[in-house]
């Protein structure tokens, strides 16, 4: 059944897309229902709100369809932004955040996916790949020495953006990361991993079917 008045996320509890989306609902004390979707047994209600068929996607309580997770992002911190992730940041530091998130979501997240599963591209190696990711690494690593985060002493949406793809490529072999040449990296990482707002929107819930009573998040 559903909440009245609540925004519907549908997520998955693994995915960096939708962590990303969680981490900034939850940082904007926003209540959403939360449907958790199993990506072998997508619901009907899911395919028929977004034709990208992919997670995350919310319908605002106004039945607006958002069905990008950086979207999703900007919609919750624009209505409240507690913790100053996206308001307050200058000029230049919107454009670095912007270079950030597109490097992530594109070059990064391209040799990440065939970094962990190396087994489908064997065009190259897994080390070949890991190698390029870290050309991402290198240059986290140079902004977390100067600024202990991305673009300040405290987290923005560049690093909640990033963040959970940082995780995805650390934990494929992370016995590598934790010898990895980017102490920087492995201490935001770190941060973040043990962070109560991590811990909190990494709760497990069971696969929402149609008809299930309303899980509220968070």
């Amino acid at each position: 059944m559903t909440e009245p008045n609540l925004p519907v996320l549908y997520s998955f509890r693994r995915c960096p897309y939708a962590m990303r989306a969680r981490l900034a609902i939850t940082s904007s004390n926003i209540h959403t229902e939360l449907r958790e979707v199993v990506l072998k047994d997508k619901p009907a209600s899911l395919l028929a709100l977004s034709s990208k068929a992919t997670v995350p996607v919310l319908q605002t309580a106004e039945g607006k369809v958002i069905d990008e997770s950086l979207d999703i992002m900007l919609w919750a911190l624009q209505q409240h932004d507690p913790n100053n992730w996206q308001h307050n940041l200058s000029d230049a530091q919107q454009h670095i955040s912007q270079q950030l998130i597109e490097n992530n979501d594109g070059e990064f997240k391209f040799y990440l996916d065939r970094y962990k599963y190396a087994d489908r591209y064997p065009e190259h190696t897994e080390l070949h790949y890991r190698q390029q990711g870290e050309k991402t690494l290198a240059k986290l690593e140079s902004l977390l020495n100067n600024n202990g985060c991305l673009l300040g002493a405290n987290w923005t949406i560049a690093d909640i953006a990033v963040l959970p793809f940082i995780r995805q490529f650390a934990f494929v072999d992370k016995d590598w990361f934790d010898q990895s040449p980017y102490p920087a990296v492995r201490h935001w990482l770190d941060d973040f991993l043990e962070s109560e707002l991590f811990k909190r929107i990494m709760q497990k819930y069971p696969q929402w079917h149609e008809g299930d009573d309303a899980t509220l998040f968070p």
